[in-house]
C-alpha cells in the first residue's frame, strides 16, 4: 500500500472537503510530467486540474477573500500558518468546482466535482464550531455521483494541518479531537450499467496526534516505493516501515456506521443483477488496535444464473502491538533477509472472524448443468494469546453446513454416502485447544464432527511436554519441540443419531435380511474382535461389553478413555512402533469404556 493511499485514507472526509486539494500543488506538478511504468505498461498518464470558486462570503474573518480563495484552490502549504490561526464568524462558499482532465493512449477523460454551499461557522484560532456541505456531485465520462448533505462539529483545522507537519503544533503530543458528530446523508450513483443508492455515514469522534514525518516527506517516500516497484531500496523500505509504525499509533475513532447500499444493473453477459448491503459498522480504532468491521445483509442475485447471500460477516479486531514493536525496531536499511527473518514478528494478533446465514446457489463451473447449492448457519474463528505470531488459544467451529451430495464425482467418500442413500448433509464441526505455559500442556477441549440425524464423533484430551519452543522463531527448535510432544490422555465419545440404522438397512437389503436380526450378530463380532486384539488385557472385557451394547443399539453413546501409564505420555516413537504393530500401545495405556 502506498503512503499516498494511507494519507488520503486518514484525512477526515469533511475536513478534506473544507481544505480542498491540500496536496494539489504537488500532485499537479507530478501529473504534468509523464508517469511511466516498466515493462509492457500502457502509455503514460497526464492529468490537468483546475479549481473554480466564483464567490466567497467571509463574515468577521481575519483573512480576506483572496487568501481564503487561494487556500480553497489548493495553496494550503503557503498559507498554512494563516489558516491555523483563522478567526471568522462564518465563511460561506456557494460553489467550488474541481475539473480534472486526463489523457492516456490517445484517450481523454474528463470529470467535474462540485461542492455546494460549504459553510464554516464560529471559527476561533483555527477551530470551527461547525462545518457543512449541502451536497457533492461528480460528473464523469461514464458515471454520475450525487451525495447529500454532510456536516461535522468542532473541526480543528490547525490540528489537521499539524498532523501532516504543515504547521508547528509541538505542544500537542497526545491524541486530540479533530472533529465530532460526523453525519453524511448518502447519495446515488448512475451509469450505463448500474444504478446505486448509498445510505448515510455517522461517526461520533475522530482524534489524532501529529505524525513524526511531514506530509511532503511521506509523499516522497510513497512515490519512491511506487517508482522502485518490486526492487525497493533498503533505505526507502526502512523509512517506510518507520512511517507506517508511526501511523498505526496516531489515530483514534469512535464507532463509524454506514447505512449500506443497493445497486441494480447488468453483469458482463447482459443479465439483470442486484447487489446490496444492508449496513456496515467499523468499531472504534485506538493506537495499536485495528478495529472490527461488520457487514450485514449482503445479497447478490443474477437473474437466470444464481444467488449469494450472507446475513453477517464480522472481521474481529487486530492487536498490532507486536507488529509496531517489530517495525520500530527495524534498522535504517531493511532488506529481504530482514523481512524474512522477522516475518512472524510482523504478524498482527488477529482475533479472528465470523459469518452467519450463508446461502449459495451458483452454477458448478466444471460440470455442465450442475449447481453448487449450500447453506451455512454459522462459522467462527476465535484466536488469542499469540506467541511469536502464532495463536496459542484457538476455537474454530461451524454449524448447519447444509449441502446436496453431488453425483458422478468419483470421490470414494461421496460415492459411499450416496450408496447409503444419503443425498444431502447437515454437518458441523469444532476444534478448540489452548496451550498452558506453566504446565507446558495443550488442552484439547474438543475436536468434533457432527452430522444431523447421523452421528457425532468427539475427541478431547491433553498433550504434555509442550514447551514454548513449539512457537520458536527458529524452525529447527520448533521442529525438535514438536517431536517431543506426548499424548497424556484422550477421550473418544461417539453418539449414534441414526447412522447405524442407515448402514444396517443397506447391508440387510444386500443380504435379504432383517436389520434387527443383524444388529446382535455385528455386536458380537465387534466384541470378539476387540477382546481378541487386546490379547487378554485387563481392560479388554469391559471395552468389549461397551462396544457390544453400542453396536447392538442398547446404548446410543460410546465413551472410551485412554490414559498413558508413564509420564509424560505416548511419544512419537510409540506411534511409529504402532504403525507396524497397533497392539504395542495396549500395554502402555489404561483404557476405560462406558456405553449409555
Amino acid at each position: 500500500m502506498s503512503m499516498n493511499v494511507l494519507i488520503r485514507g486518514r484525512l477526515p472526509a469533511i475536513a478534506t472537503a473544507c481544505l480542498l486539494s491540500a496536496a494539489l500543488p504537488t500532485t499537479v506538478g507530478m501529473a504534468k510530467d509523464k508517469v511511466k511504468s516498466g515493462g509492457d505498461s500502457p502509455a503514460a498518464l497526464e492529468m490537468d486540474y483546475s479549481v473554480s470558486i466564483p464567490t466567497v462570503d467571509a463574515n468577521g474573518s481575519n483573512l480576506d477573500n483572496a487568501v481564503i480563495t487561494e487556500i480553497l484552490r489548493g495553496n494550503i502549504a503557503e498559507n498554512a500558518d494563516a489558516l491555523a490561526n483563522l478567526d471568522a464568524t462564518s465563511i460561506a462558499v456557494p460553489e467550488i468546482t474541481l475539473s480534472v482532465s486526463s489523457q492516456s493512449n490517445d484517450q481523454t477523460h474528463d470529470a467535474t466535482v462540485t461542492l455546494t454551499d460549504l459553510l464554516l461557522e464560529n471559527v476561533v484560532d483555527g477551530k470551527a464550531a461547525g462545518i457543512s456541505l449541502a451536497g457533492v456531485t461528480v460528473v464523469a465520462d461514464d458515471a454520475n455521483f450525487a451525495f447529500g448533505a454532510m456536516s461535522a462539529a468542532n473541526l480543528d483545522i490547525a490540528g489537521i494541518l499539524g498532523i501532516y507537519g504543515l504547521v508547528d503544533i509541538a505542544d500537542r503530543t497526545g491524541l486530540e479531537t479533530i472533529y465530532t458528530d460526523l453525519v453524511s446523508e448518502g447519495g446515488t450513483l448512475e451509469s450505463e450499467d448500474v444504478s446505486c443508492s448509498f445510505g448515510g455515514v455517522t461517526g461520533a469522534e475522530f482524534k489524532a496526534r501529529p505524525l513524526n514525518t511531514p506530509l511532503v516527506e511521506m509523499m516522497a517516500v510513497g512515490q519512491a516505493m511506487e517508482d522502485q516497484g518490486d526492487d525497493v531500496d533498503p533505505a526507502t523500505m526502512g523509512r517506510f516501515l518507520k512511517i507506517y509504525a508511526d501511523i498505526l499509533t496516531a489515530f483514534e475513532t469512535s464507532e463509524v456506521s454506514f447505512e449500506g447500499f443497493d445497486c441494480s444493473g447488468v453483469d458482463e453477459d447482459g443479465r439483470p443483477m442486484t447487489f446490496s448491503v444492508a449496513g456496515m459498522t467499523m468499531g472504534g480504532m485506538s493506537p495499536g488496535i485495528y478495529p472490527s468491521l461488520a457487514m450485514d445483509g449482503l445479497d447478490i442475485v443474477v437473474e437466470g444464473d444464481g444467488s449469494f447471500s450472507l446475513d453477517n460477516l464480522t472481521i474481529k479486531p487486530m492487536d498490532l502491538t507486536s507488529t509496531i514493536a517489530a517495525l520500530e525496531g527495524a534498522p535504517a536499511e531493511v532488506d529481504e533477509a530482514w523481512l524474512e527473518e522477522n516475518a512472524r514478528a510482523l504478524i498482527p494478533a488477529m482475533e479472528g472472524l465470523s459469518l452467519s446465514g450463508l446461502d449459495i446457489d451458483i452454477p458448478e463451473p466444471d460440470t455442465e448443468g450442475a449447481r453448487i447449492q449450500a447453506k451455512l448457519g454459522a462459522f467462527d474463528v476465535s484466536l488469542a494469546r499469540y506467541v511469536n505470531g502464532i495463536p496459542t488459544d484457538l476455537d474454530v467451529s461451524a454449524t448447519n453446513l447444509q449441502a446436496a451430495i453431488p453425483e458422478g464425482t468419483g470421490e470414494d467418500g461421496l460415492e459411499q454416502m450416496l450408496a447409503l442413500g444419503i443425498t444431502d448433509v447437515d454437518v458441523g464441526f469444532r476444534v478448540a485447544a489452548a496451550w498452558d505455559a506453566d504446565s507446558q500442556t495443550v488442552a484439547i477441549e474438543e475436536m468434533s464432527l457432527t452430522g444431523a440425524d447421523l452421528a457425532t464423533v468427539l475427541i478431547a484430551g491433553t498433550l504434555a511436554n509442550a514447551t514454548e519452543d513449539l512457537f520458536a522463531l527458529d524452525m529447527s527448535a520448533a521442529m525438535a519441540a514438536s517431536m517431543a510432544v506426548a499424548v497424556k490422555n484422550l477421550d473418544l465419545t461417539v453418539t449414534d443419531a441414526g447412522l447405524s440404522d442407515v448402514i444396517l438397512a443397506v447391508v440387510a437389503a444386500e443380504q435379504g435380511a432383517d436389520p434387527a436380526t443383524l444388529r446382535p450378530v455385528f455386536a458380537g463380532l465387534a466384541q470378539g474382535s476387540v477382546i481378541g486384539m487386546m490379547a487378554g488385557a485387563a481392560d479388554a472385557a469391559k471395552l468389549g461389553e461397551a462396544i457390544n451394547s453400542f453396536v447392538a443399539g442398547n446404548a446410543k453413546t460410546l465413551m472410551i478413555g485412554l490414559e498413558a501409564k508413564s509420564a509424560p505420555g505416548l511419544g512419537m516413537m510409540d506411534f511409529m512402533q504402532a504403525e507396524e504393530d497397533p497392539t504395542s500401545l495396549i500395554g502402555k495405556v489404561n483404557i476405560s469404556a462406558e456405553a449409555k
